[in-house]
């Protein structure tokens, strides 16, 4: 999918890319709308009066909400709202759309301005995120809510599965705060640190538990880095001798 970025818009964009249309399994009726789609700002400011992408991606994200929301509901009837919610925010946030957008190849169809696409614009979590919004909104516009539905539950319905599996067996923070709560009557604080280029960034976590550091972790996501400093502090805690938990020092050492 080549990207193209002439100064002339109307050159740019005379046959609109097919492979964003083939990767979403849809075509679109009115090419425009697949076209705008794929503007992001930064294009449409070296091409004067061209219209980016922004009104698609806030139509979209609303599209995208609704249908993961439904699709939870029908798919899970006896979720608690709470649960619903998280699953709900992990499938719309930026690292799962950015992940979709990049197995759809779609950061070489984005129309991008020469200075965001030199400086790795194509793999900006950030950007690929809204140009599937867009995607997602530009479908709804084309061919209706029906349509739209049927794309992205077709990208999601999967990581739908995935995400309500995960929970189910291997939310240690929850069972981590539930602990925390019960023996000290405080939650668990955690911190973030991030490395790496944003394309493959990792994340190392920590979590106090009653004024110590109780476990670390790390992962691709903040979630998973957390989840895995979660199950490690939990393990601690819940291995208690004679009701003394072990705590392992900074240096490895155990002390009772």
């Amino acid at each position: 999918m080549p990207s193209t970025t002439s100064s002339h818009g109307s050159e740019a964009e005379s046959d609109p890319p097919v492979g964003p249309s083939d990767a979403l399994g849809y075509r679109f009726d009115d090419p425009e709308l697949l076209r705008l789609a794929l503007r992001h700002r930064s294009w449409c400011a070296e091409n004067d009066g061209v219209e980016s992408n922004e009104r698609l991606e806030f139509l979209g994200d609303s599209v995208l909400g609704l249908v993961i929301t439904d699709y939870l509901y029908g798919a899970y009837p006896g979720a608690p709202e709470g649960v619903l919610a998280r699953r709900r925010a992990e499938l719309v946030s930026t690292v799962m759309l950015a992940e979709v957008a990049r197995e759809l190849d779609l950061g070489s169809a984005i129309r991008l301005g020469r200075g965001e696409a030199a400086t790795g614009g194509r793999e900006k979590a950030s950007i690929l995120a809204d140009t599937l919004e867009a995607l997602f909104g530009a479908v709804h516009l084309d061919g209706g809510f029906d349509a739209a539905t049927e794309v992205i539950v077709a990208l999601f319905r999967e990581r739908i599965s995935d995400v309500a599996a995960d929970e189910f067996t291997t939310d240690h923070k929850s069972r981590l705060q539930e602990l925390a709560a019960q023996r000290y009557g405080e939650l668990p604080e955690y911190e973030l640190a991030g490395s790496g280029p944003e394309h493959a960034k990792m994340f190392t976590a920590s979590v106090t538990v009653n004024g110590c550091v109780r476990g670390t972790g790390e992962g691709r996501t903040k979630k998973q880095a957390e989840q895995h400093a979660a199950e490690v502090a939990y393990d601690r805690l819940a291995d208690t001798t004679d009701g003394r938990e072990r705590i392992t020092a900074p240096n490895g050492d155990e002390d009772a």
